[in-house]
């Protein structure tokens, strides 16, 4: 009986570690060249993203010189018919004075 025991602990001794660690290595080998293939990747998406976030925020300060708000315009349109209305009163009270139309 001690023969199988000792078969097996040969063949783990002999085999069986060498073998995993060299698929260990392996394994370490494939993670560190993965990684140092993806850096430049890393570096070009991080550039590529500092590049858009920059072009947002000056859309967005563009936007805000450029476009009039809503409530801005609703403002200039009451003022705008306002005056034109004091205008039409004054021209209508004008040709009332005047005597009508000529």
């Amino acid at each position: 009986m001690t023969t199988p025991t000792l078969d097996l602990v040969w063949w783990i001794t002999a085999i069986e570690v060498p073998a995993l660690a060299g698929l260990f290595w392996m394994i370490q080998q494939v993670k560190r060249d993965t990684e140092q293939s993806l850096e430049p990747l890393r570096a070009g998406l991080d550039a590529t993203s500092v590049q858009l976030r920059d072009a947002l925020a000056a859309f967005k300060l563009e936007v805000a010189k450029t476009y009039a708000s809503q409530d801005a315009l609703r403002e200039v349109e009451q003022r705008l018919t306002a005056h034109l209305l004091r205008i039409e009163t004054k021209l209508d009270g004008k040709m009332v004075a005047d005597g009508g139309v000529r």
